[in-house]
């Protein structure tokens, strides 16, 4: 059976029998072989979505218009063979994630290196292993950039990243592009065109265009749109200024993705197809140049090729007040519930078919009163030993795990044609590996 077929969320999910199966693999029999917490990666969703980006920008865009694998959102060294297999680039935000992706074998001049704080350490390790970009975000990181290049004979090609001042209406943690962020330099205050004119002094920089990045969770395209009307209009202002003309604008990610089912279905195909019809239409109307566009994916990318799938330690019913389904994970393998309240779809694994009416709250298994993944669900009455599977867990769920409370994390199973262990599960002993004995 299908996703749709049995209502399920995502067209990666079935039922076997009275087993949830995901990317058709039964996760009851995973788990019992592999053990949990477990997190399943569908592989030939990843590709296929990776597909669909590259596809659609190319087809809309133009084809020089390369989508970029926001590699924050899931690092480790398959992702990137995978991405490089496809032929997208990545946007990478640490050396960790650079050092990942040079292990890879991910050729570096396709990888831009973003965020906000660089060290001069993180500048330099980047351009001695040949960074394609970086995206910049303050003078200072502009100034170290430029005296690191030339002291190595070479001028480093840069976009700007910059804050179009539009606000998705997106969760506050997750919103990147307003005024007050962070993030980038803001074009309203007058600030943007001030280090774009540096940018373009500097003798050890080659400025090839702007970045901007509005937030996640999206699911409208009009914010999108805004961006690229306020962005290409300041690519004008920067041409008419200063003769200087962008080559690339990068537009970030923020496309939603389905969590619950009162989440709208995106097609991405189409929000790209529609972007790309409002930029040129806005490029015509006001005689402007249109650069060649970028966008970097993330969540979108793998959030719904994921699933992490648990076992119940324990069922505490606390009369006229609630219950709590404690499972062998929590907030160490997914905070986004702590963090931000993210919703979640809980199933439970091996009782598909049974009538989901016993309303209880999934509680981790660490020493914190805030450790949840989610209130309130209604799933089968389930005892110890039962399996509980969250649902679409490939974002932000292992790139954002800690060893609080020294848990291990858990292990992360690639699922293709055949099964195969893309991270191990850590051990106590790696946990405490680095630790000295005094």
């Amino acid at each position: 059976m299908i996703c749709k077929e049995n209502n399920l969320l995502h067209n990666n999910l079935g039922i076997k029998e009275n087993n949830l199966t995901f990317a058709g693999y039964d996760t009851v029999a995973l788990a019992k072989k592999y053990g949990t917490p477990l997190m399943l990666l569908d592989e030939n969703k990843i590709r296929n979505t990776m597909r669909t980006y590259k596809s659609a920008m190319q087809t809309y865009f133009g084809n020089d218009s390369v989508p970029l694998y926001a590699s924050k959102a899931l690092s480790f060294v398959g992702i990137y063979q995978i991405a490089k297999e496809e032929g997208i680039n990545t946007d990478i935000v640490s050396i960790g994630e650079l050092y990942t992706a040079i292990k890879a074998g991910f050729p570096l001049e396709r990888a831009f290196f973003h965020g906000n704080c660089k060290t001069d350490y993180d500048i330099e390790y980047a351009i001695d292993n040949g960074i394609g970009f970086f995206n910049v975000d303050t003078y200072d990181e502009l100034y170290a950039i430029n005296k690191i290049a030339g002291s190595k004979g070479i001028k480093q090609k840069i976009l700007l990243r910059l804050t179009p001042g539009i606000d998705p209406h997106t969760h506050a943690a997750i919103s990147t592009g307003k005024v007050d962020s962070k993030f980038g330099t803001a074009i309203e205050t007058g600030q943007a065109m001030e280090i774009t004119k540096v940018a373009i002094s500097l003798e050890n920089i080659d400025l090839r265009g702007f970045h901007c990045h509005i937030g996640s969770q999206i699911f409208e395209i009009e914010p999108f749109c805004d961006a690229a009307d306020i962005m290409i209009k300041f690519i004008d202002d920067v041409r008419a200024e200063t003769g200087y003309e962008a080559e690339y604008l990068n537009l970030g990610g923020g496309f939603g993705v389905r969590y619950v089912e009162s989440d709208p279905v995106i097609d991405y195909t189409d929000n790209i197809r529609r972007i790309a019809e409002h930029i040129n239409s806005y490029c015509e109307e006001n005689d402007l140049h249109k650069p060649k566009i970028l966008m970097e994916p993330g969540r979108s990318m793998v959030a719904d090729s994921g699933m992490t799938i648990y076992t119940v330690g324990s069922v505490k019913e606390i009369t006229g007040y609630k219950n709590y389904v404690a499972i062998d994970g929590g907030m160490s393998d997914n905070p986004r519930y702590a963090l931000y309240g993210s919703q979640y779809t809980v199933l439970c694994a091996n009782k598909m078919n049974d009538e989901a009416s016993y309303e209880c709250t999934i509680a981790g298994r660490l020493c914190e009163s805030g450790d949840l993944i989610q209130e309130n669900v209604k799933i089968p009455k389930v005892q110890r030993g039962d399996n509980i599977a969250v649902l679409v867990t490939g974002a932000y769920n292992y790139a954002m795990a800690s060893n609080y409370n020294r848990v291990p994390r858990p292990l992360v199973l690639l699922l293709g044609n055949e099964e195969r262990v893309a991270i191990r599960r850590e051990t106590p002993e790696d946990v405490s590996k680095l630790d000295n004995i005094l």
